[in-house]
């Protein structure tokens, strides 16, 4: 065995299910060896992202993904209702006057720059109301292309831990297809609902600046999010469970990476302070947190697989007749 075919096994082994790397592995590995140069040494990058996103498929094939596509329909959904809500947010924040209520602010460049990126959403948020499908994911894609496009602009744009939860929601809204007009109508609410409640905080005198909201956000705003979110999931999930529909796991495991985003602040704070005694989070431990919370869904479908419902053992038929056999005439 040449080092290019132990590496592109070795991948099959990783990345594929057990008994379907015992099944096909040869013949995939095969495939990846005479498709591979001359003179190649390793795996190509392009192989590596098309093995993981076959094994991928064979994961969600053999944990039973009969109820994937409603599921996800369903995060789709909780992840336009969370992403506009934190639109809301923001675009509140920036606008709004700390010293006399609704009255706008003078707005500088920057603060034009936060503001795109919210109203993108926001925008995003009423073509979903009002048109959704081929349109709706035009407006998600031109949100997530603003927000990308703000991200080198480093000290004149919202932190990283609101603008990666926001793209990741984003992504999970884009499986929302079609849904009845009130289930369409709900994120336009919860942006009306988060406009209303923070104008209240203003008009009673609690003020705000945009860079105190951002601050906050990351150890207040986010996290009450994120749990509004998870709690609303699960109880989802069980409501479902109890009448057999399993869509509810997929969508609690579609929903797992941006609940924790939401929540990545704190959770590397925890992280940090009880394994290395640092209470304040780095840069690179929080980017180590995000990529472990991304590969999290993947780790859990491979953990469920091997406990998917397998079909029954068929009970054996008598030649004569064609009847089923007692279970008597039929011991091994």
């Amino acid at each position: 065995m040449t080092d290019l075919e132990r590496r592109y096994s070795r991948l099959v082994r990783w990345f594929y299910p057990a008994a379907y790397h015992r099944e096909r592995g040869t013949e995939i590995v095969g495939t990846y060896l005479e498709l591979a140069g001359p003179d190649q040494r390793r795996p190509a990058v392009a192989d590596i992202a098309d093995l993981a996103a076959g094994g991928f498929r064979e994961h969600v094939r053999a944990a039973g993904a009969t109820a994937l596509v409603p599921g996800l329909r369903l995060a789709g959904a909780l992840a336009m209702i969370t992403l506009a809500a934190i639109a809301a947010a923001g675009v509140v924040a920036e606008v709004a006057d700390p010293r006399a209520g609704w009255h706008a602010r003078a707005i500088g460049p920057y603060s034009m720059i936060n503001i795109a990126v919210w109203v993108s959403w926001l925008l995003a948020v009423a073509v979903h109301a009002i048109t959704p499908g081929r349109r709706t994911r035009l407006a998600l894609a031109a949100a997530l292309s603003v927000t990308a496009a703000v991200v080198p602009l480093a000290d004149y744009r919202p932190p990283l831990y609101m603008l990666v939860p926001q793209a990741v929601l984003g992504l999970v809204a884009l499986a929302a297809g079609r849904q009845p007009r009130l289930i369409r109508a709900a994120p336009a609410l919860a942006a009306a609902a988060t406009i209303t409640y923070m104008g209240s905080l203003l008009w009673h005198g609690d003020p705000w600046d945009p860079v105190w909201f951002y601050i906050s956000a990351a150890d207040e705003f986010l996290p009450l999010t994120a749990i509004t979110l998870l709690l609303t999931t699960l109880l989802l999930a069980t409501a479902l469970a109890t009448r057999g529909d399993l869509r509810g796991g997929w969508t609690l495991l579609a929903l797992i990476t941006p609940i924790g985003l939401l929540v990545l602040h704190p959770l590397t704070a925890v992280i940090t302070s009880t394994a290395a005694n640092v209470p304040n989070p780095t840069w690179s431990s929080m980017a180590a947190v995000a990529i472990a919370l991304t590969l999290l869904p993947l780790l859990l479908l491979a953990l469920a697989a091997p406990f998917r419902r397998r079909p029954a053992t068929p009970r054996p038929t008598c030649p004569t007749c064609g009847g089923h056999l007692p279970e008597a005439d039929h011991r091994p």
